[in-house]
């Protein structure tokens, strides 16, 4: 007789669980559907909603009045965390859209009223060919100018006074960022917090009430070995799931992967760490919920904040900024931007170690709470 082996009833598990999954129209529709109709649209539609990223130069005059303008259009998001050297790298990949260097002019009181004079304010605008946004910026400062300028000039005796504030751009050249780049990694994170929540829930409640993990214990196998096997099914599953999304978005909609293969298997490791600490969130609702009617609404407490404000569809820097603080705590934030920098910036995984110990913080947290909460009957 043989001896009985764990390791088999897990994979049996597995082979099982994966049948169901892909024969279940929810799995698929969440999985793949939703985030290929998303795709599809927000690629074709562009970046509506998206803002304007503007990096501050260091010793930038901010008490300016253009300055003071700027901060006030809700289009423009104006950074002055970074240092020169990150402002001039991200503006050449494009994850911000320009940089503004605005400087007070030292006007000598010698000077002739007559001729050509110095204006008070310089403003330095350099542009990137990665981004499309710059015309919206050009557009934003060019009217704050007109209107510093039209209510000096009334204020100013002088015949000919010089404008307030000068304008100078320049362009730097730089990959093309595509709205492309920004939704596809979204969306795949769409598909794994959609499959390790809602996927895990729903899969872990139906065995309890139907009394099949009852039966498992009345067999030699483990409880281990049936969370491993709905693990390694909903692993599988999403893993397929997010080379399809992957190579649609890449073939159809030129999708940048910088480092071809190695970059598409990066975004492979991201997605088997954020599923399985969406998982945990799965397994704590299981364990709460009473039946399957009420996993829904709990899952949805979940789940609907971060695809809203984890930048799935529009970026972060577009919320007000209290809002951004909530955003930028959530998991899925992080995934999307730990994807997002490996995917266009052609980031290794020691690059985004920040975003992963995040996630790592938020995985211990929930994986405690679910073994709390976690019931087998």
């Amino acid at each position: 007789m043989n001896k009985y082996s764990n390791t088999r009833a897990t994979l049996a598990i597995a082979k099982a669980s994966f049948r169901s999954i892909i024969r279940s129209p929810s799995a698929v529709v969440f999985s793949l559907a939703f985030p290929l109709i998303f795709i599809l649209v927000f690629a074709n539609i562009g970046g509506g909603g998206v803002a304007v990223d503007v990096g501050v130069a260091k010793g930038s005059d901010t008490l300016s009045p253009v300055y003071t303008a700027l901060r006030k259009v809700s289009v423009i998001n104006l950074i002055t965390t970074q240092t020169a050297d990150e402002m001039g790298k991200n503006l050449s990949k494009g994850s911000i859209d320009a940089i503004i260097d605005i400087k007070k002019n030292v006007i000598d009181p010698s000077q002739s009223p007559v001729g050509p004079q110095k204006s008070p304010f310089t403003v330095n605008v350099q542009y990137t060919t990665s981004s499309s946004k710059g015309a919206i910026l050009k557009s934003v400062i060019v009217n704050i100018l007109n209107e510093i300028n039209s209510t000096y000039q009334q204020m100013s005796g002088q015949m000919l006074p010089p404008p307030a504030a000068e304008l100078r751009e320049t362009t730097v050249s730089g990959r093309a960022y595509k709205y492309i780049d920004f939704i596809l990694p979204g969306q795949l994170g769409f598909s794994l917090l959609s499959s390790g929540v809602f996927g895990t829930a729903f899969v872990f409640i139906s065995l309890r009430l139907t009394l099949v993990i009852k039966r498992f214990f009345a067999t030699p196998v483990k409880r281990y070995s049936i969370v491993l096997g709905e693990a390694l099914a909903r692993l599988t599953f999403s893993l397929l799931g997010a080379v399809f999304i992957i190579m649609v978005g890449h073939f159809m909609f030129g999708f940048t992967l910088i480092h071809g293969v190695v970059t598409v298997l990066n975004m492979l490791v991201l997605s088997a760490i954020g599923l399985i600490i969406f998982m945990g969130f799965g397994f704590t609702v299981s364990g709460i919920a009473k039946n399957e009617s009420t996993v829904p609404p709990l899952s949805n407490i979940i789940t609907l904040p971060q695809f809203l404000l984890s930048g799935t569809f529009f970026s972060v820097t577009a919320f007000p900024k209290w809002l951004q603080y909530v955003s930028n705590a959530l998991p899925l934030t992080h995934l999307n931007n730990a994807m997002r920098k490996v995917a266009f910036e052609g980031a290794g995984l020691g690059d985004v170690t920040h975003q992963l110990f995040i996630l790592l913080l938020w995985g211990i947290g929930v994986y405690a709470v679910a073994v709390k909460t976690f019931k087998w009957e």
